[in-house]
């Protein structure tokens, strides 16, 4: 039997939302950028694998910043 693990509960892994259309929609708009602006994430990373992302999905990556707080990261999720 295979044990599942959620990498998600590591201490070193950041938190990761998998966006919905309208929200990703929203959110690049109010930024100014289209979708393919964005910075990568295959779809056969864990994160993205274990949020059940698909390609053209949108992932929001919340980061702990000592200067910001909380820095966020969009990424496109792409074949791979």
């Amino acid at each position: 039997m295979v044990k599942k693990i959620n990498i998600f509960k590591h201490e070193y892994v950041p938190k990761h939302i998998l966006l919905s259309k309208e929200e990703a929609k929203i959110l690049l708009k109010r930024m100014g950028l289209k979708k393919y602006d964005l910075p990568w994430i295959r779809a056969s990373d864990p994160a993205a694998r274990a949020l059940g992302a698909k390609p053209g999905d949108v992932i929001a990556i919340i980061r702990k910043s000592p200067t910001a707080g909380e820095a966020i990261a969009l990424r496109l999720v792409v074949p791979g």
